[in-house]
This record gives C-alpha cells, sequence and structure tokens, in this order.
C-alpha cells in the first residue's frame, strides 16, 4: 500500500474535506491526463480502501472524486461492490453516506 497516498487521504479525511483525482495523483508522481497513471491511481486507490474494509472502517477513497461531476469515479463503486458494501443501488446516497461515515471516523481518531 503507498504510505504516502494514505497519509495523504487520512489528512483529508480527518479534517472532513475531500480531494481530486488530479491532487490525489500529485501525491504519487502521477498524471491523470496519461491512462496509464489513471489505472495505477485508481488501483491505489482500491487497495487503500479494500485495506480500510478489512479493518472494518469506512472507505477512504470516499474522499476522492472526480472535478466534472464531484463524485468518485467508476472503480469505487465497483470495489465497494466487490467487498460487500454496496449494493449496486443509488451511488449518490451510498457515497455520501461512505463519505460521512470517513469524515466521522477519521474526525473521532484525530481526536483521541
Amino acid at each position: 500500500m503507498n504510505q504516502q497516498l494514505y497519509q495523504y487521504l487520512l489528512g483529508i479525511a480527518a479534517n472532513g474535506l475531500y480531494t481530486r483525482y488530479s491532487d490525489a495523483g500529485l501525491i504519487v508522481h502521477l498524471d491523470m491526463n496519461e491512462p496509464a497513471d489513471r489505472d495505477e491511481i485508481s488501483r491505489l486507490l482500491d487497495e487503500i480502501s479494500v485495506h480500510e474494509h478489512c479493518a472494518g472502517h469506512p472507505l477512504l477513497s470516499a474522499v476522492v472524486i472526480h472535478t466534472k461531476d464531484n463524485m468518485p469515479g467508476n472503480g469505487f463503486f465497483t470495489m465497494a461492490q466487490r467487498v460487500g458494501r454496496f449494493n449496486g443501488g443509488d451511488r449518490l446516497h451510498f457515497w455520501l453516506n461512505e463519505l460521512k461515515n470517513v469524515h466521522s471516523h477519521w474526525a473521532n481518531q484525530a481526536n483521541e
């Protein structure tokens, strides 16, 4: 798991914020204009959220969104479905709930 990206996302989550794929990509020296780099950021985010899921935490990559529609990409929902967190229903409702859970979880961790 990429620790730089993980720590970046933890900071975003603990502060109740979100980030763009392009900004997250910069942390790991990826250019979202390059298809291979987009695939790699997707893989890295998937790995982080699966790790978080296995630890009993909400899906941390919920804090990463596209500029064009302010939503996570398809890979987020595919991963969430794969780990049993998303049933394929209303994506917006699921994501907003997961984002709220991520913010709450990591804000509480920061306050301990």
